[in-house]
């Protein structure tokens, strides 16, 4: 493997990595009560909350935090510029100087496109440290031949993509061919080479919380840096009880191997109170290490713009109309 796979790329402070051989008795006997995973997300929510300059503080953490992303089917280069250019500069001047942060204006933590957008992104962020992420592997149904997939994920990394988000096929999860899903997300990852592999299990499409555990340690073994929930494009997305199962699961990973692993809710998470819900879930499950972009990323298309409003509503005591917001 290249010795640069094995470091960490801008916007990353850790290493790789390395995966484990595949082991089903990391996840086959684990079991998972539905009513408890349940309570205890539902708990958190009502029981935690932050107000005035510690929920600022809070969002702008979560700002730093978000893939921004665009995926739409008209996807333009003049749109993902625009899009960078919020990326680069996601608060206004004002309201920079308001919340004082304007010697150390805040960024997103990278930008999401197509393969074939990537390379109007690299250009638009060149200088900026903001990665550029890129979906492949047939996104979103991950259903195109694998030998197609592999070289989807080799362009995008070749144009300059720094983060891969693949997808697994989910059929091998509802077969419980294990081996199978490993020796995909293996190939995956050895095709990333140095750009980081967030693998999406579409949790939404996996039936149950033991399939979504057992999907993520696999996919962990298998090398994938970050797991994320969905696509954002099924019936159901992020949610709080799939996303405790997986944070479950990395923390698992974590203790058996000594790896850190990054974690990616999409789809879904519109407002800042969503965003603070995750953030909470981040820092009571796994602890401030995993409230840094290299650890923890949203996936999220409009959400940027509500956290604008509500940091302007704490600057001004006022909220604003969102269309003074525009995402780009």
């Amino acid at each position: 493997m290249d010795d640069r796979s094995k470091t960490a790329l801008a916007g990353h402070n850790i290493e790789r990595n390395p995966g484990a051989p595949l082991d089903p008795s990391w996840f086959e006997g684990v079991g998972v009560n539905l009513s408890a995973v349940e309570r205890r997300t539902a708990t958190l929510t009502a029981r935690r909350s932050v107000k005035k300059e510690y929920q600022a503080a809070w969002l702008v953490k979560a700002l730093t935090c978000i893939d921004l992303t665009t995926l739409a089917g008209d996807d333009t280069p003049g749109r993902v510029r625009r899009l960078c250019a919020k990326a680069r500069r996601p608060l206004s001047d004002e309201l920079l100087d308001a919340l004082d942060l304007a010697d150390d204006p805040p960024t997103v933590g990278a930008v999401c496109v197509y393969p074939t957008m990537v390379p109007p992104a690299v250009k638009a962020l060149e200088g900026s440290g903001i990665p550029v992420a890129s979906v492949a592997t047939g996104f979103p149904s991950g259903l195109t031949p694998l030998k197609q997939r592999l070289a989807e994920i080799a362009y995008a990394v070749g144009e300059g993509a720094g983060e891969i988000d693949i997808v697994i096929t989910r059929a091998h999860v509802l077969n419980r061919d294990w081996a199978a899903l490993y020796d995909e997300v293996k190939a995956m990852r050895e095709a990333c080479g140095p750009a980081h592999l967030k693998a999406i299990l579409g949790t939404g499409d996996l039936k149950t919380l033991r399939n979504v555990y057992a999907a993520s340690m696999v996919a962990m073994q298998a090398g994938a840096d970050f797991i994320k929930t969905s696509t954002g494009k099924e019936d159901v997305n992020a949610t709080m009880p799939v996303s405790l199962v997986m944070l479950r699961a990395l923390r698992d990973y974590g203790a058996l191997t000594g790896h850190e692993i990054g974690f990616k809710p999409a789809g879904g998470l519109r407002t800042a109170k969503d965003a603070l819900n995750w953030l909470f879930l981040m820092k009571e499950e796994l602890g401030d290490r995993w409230l840094q972009p290299d650890l923890f990323r949203i996936g999220a298309s409009s959400l940027l713009n509500d956290i604008e409003r509500q940091l302007d509503h704490y600057a001004t005591g006022r909220y604003s109309a969102s269309y003074r917001h525009a995402m780009a």
